[in-house]
């Protein structure tokens, strides 16, 4: 039997960039060009920077590849470091969250596996960011995103402590 699939291809050109100097998002691949099998970016964050607060999803497990730097992760009640050339998958369900430790930023590839359409959530983040939109606006759209804020006091503890 033969896929009949085409492939997802996304040239470094073809990327929409979004974020700002401390964080940008290149948007790769979504669901809807992949049959749903996976959703990709590319996360390029400055030294110390804050990649995603605590949460989790219930539909997708989760990818992480550093290409470049070192990435700080909290996955369910642990605390990483991972390299470059490293990875770690989360598992649906499992809260966690990232950002480039204190000593190095961090360029990573993220990859959602089944895919989930989330383009649409990476542009309402950054109009949030530039006050194109409202808090409740982004609070409304957790569902929809399959993404599900969580209370994590020690990751923020220990981001906090990296700081200092």
């Amino acid at each position: 039997m033969t896929d009949t699939r085409e492939i997802a291809l996304c040239l470094p050109d073809d990327a929409e960039t979004l974020g700002t100097e401390n964080v940008r998002l290149r948007l790769l691949t979504d669901a809807d060009v992949t049959d749903g099998a996976v959703s990709t970016l590319e996360v390029t964050m400055a030294r110390g920077a804050d990649g995603a607060a605590p949460h989790f999803h219930t539909r997708s497990d989760e990818l992480f590849y550093v290409a470049d730097g070192e990435l700080q992760v909290m996955a369910g009640d642990r605390l990483l470091t991972v390299g470059a050339g490293g990875s770690l998958v989360v598992p649906r369900h499992m809260p966690h969250a990232f950002g480039a430790t204190p000593d190095s930023g961090a360029r990573i590839l993220i990859a959602l596996m089944p895919g989930v359409r989330r383009f649409e959530y990476f542009r309402l983040l950054d109009r949030l960011l530039r006050g194109e939109a409202g808090h409740a606006e982004f609070v409304a759209a957790q569902e929809e995103f399959d993404n599900h804020f969580v209370d994590a006091p020690a990751w923020w503890a220990e981001r906090e402590a990296g700081r200092r």
